[in-house]
């Protein structure tokens, strides 16, 4: 255990290689989901944004709400049993491999991401679980994650896979993220899924000055990243797949992340915030 005169905030070890004086991506969404993981600097990504978003957590709660959603789908009503989990974060209740595992546990699941905290915590985590993999890898370098020997080693790609890019894509600044996505869907086999969630300009005169504003505080931000793109710029995410509609009777296309086939009825309004959240699932035929 650290003591109360360490340096740090938090955790009180320091993995070689964190920088405890910049924000960590990972970190960041460790405390808006109510983590303990995080150091002061992470947190105060989310206190700038909150100066305007003051329900920021919910971009990280919709994220993950959406991810547990998906998971259940893709492996009971897709048939996935290959799941490769890009920018997976820190862990924390119900990670993919355990919502996966809960419907076959034979299902194989290859974390990737490449920040130091993450891959201890994780390869901690998952030390007795033979079916379930961490690789160190930076998710915006494609063939670096699909060319890893343990990528290779622990999933066929001769067969469906399940690609998740999870609140991972807004953080991607360049303009060529429809090329980086088509290289990552070029390499799956046919009946493979991509799910994608993303923050979200709605393109209405009430939230786009929301979205646009929080889009400045993160990007400039010890974070330094975090775009909120629109529908038509999210739809390139998905080249030549077919895309699930997100609930019964609906058109398929990006919706808001809480409204991707929710578990039941809403009682409660979206708050500003959750209606900055896009995700969609798409298929390849």
């Amino acid at each position: 255990m650290g003591s109360t005169t360490s340096k740090y905030d938090a955790p009180s070890m320091v993995p070689v290689g964190v920088d405890p004086t910049r924000a960590s991506i990972a970190r960041v969404y460790d405390a808006a989901l109510g983590g303990k993981d995080n150091y002061a600097i992470d947190r105060e990504v989310l206190r700038q944004v909150a100066t305007v978003a003051p329900e920021v957590n919910d971009l990280a709660w919709s994220n993950r709400n959406f991810l547990t959603r998906a998971i259940r789908f893709l492996t009971d009503q897709g048939g996935i049993r290959q799941f490769l989990d890009c920018g997976s974060g820190l862990p924390t209740a119900e990670n993919t491999h355990q919502i996966a595992q809960r419907i076959d546990e034979h299902a194989r699941v290859v974390y990737v991401d490449n920040d130091p905290v993450v891959i201890a915590h994780g390869e901690a985590l998952l030390e007795e679980n033979e079916v379930t993999h961490f690789v160190s890898a930076d998710i915006f370098e494609p063939q670096d994650v699909l060319q890893h020997p343990l990528v290779r080693k622990y999933l066929d790609f001769t067969k469906p896979v399940a690609l998740l890019q999870v609140g991972t894509l807004h953080h991607y600044t360049s303009d060529n993220g429809a090329e980086l996505m088509r290289e990552y869907v070029d390499a799956l086999a046919p009946g493979s899924f991509v799910a994608i969630s993303h923050f979200l300009d709605p393109e209405t005169p009430e939230l786009s000055p929301l979205a646009r504003r929080m889009e400045e505080l993160f990007l400039h931000s010890p974070m330094g990243s975090g775009m909120f793109r629109t529908k038509a710029q999210l739809r390139e995410f998905l080249p030549g797949l077919e895309i699930i509609p997100p609930g019964p009777g609906e058109e398929p296309d990006f919706t808001l992340s809480d409204m991707w086939w929710p578990d039941g009825p809403r009682l409660r309004p979206l708050s500003p915030v959750e209606q900055c959240s896009a995700a969609a699932v798409g298929r390849k035929p």
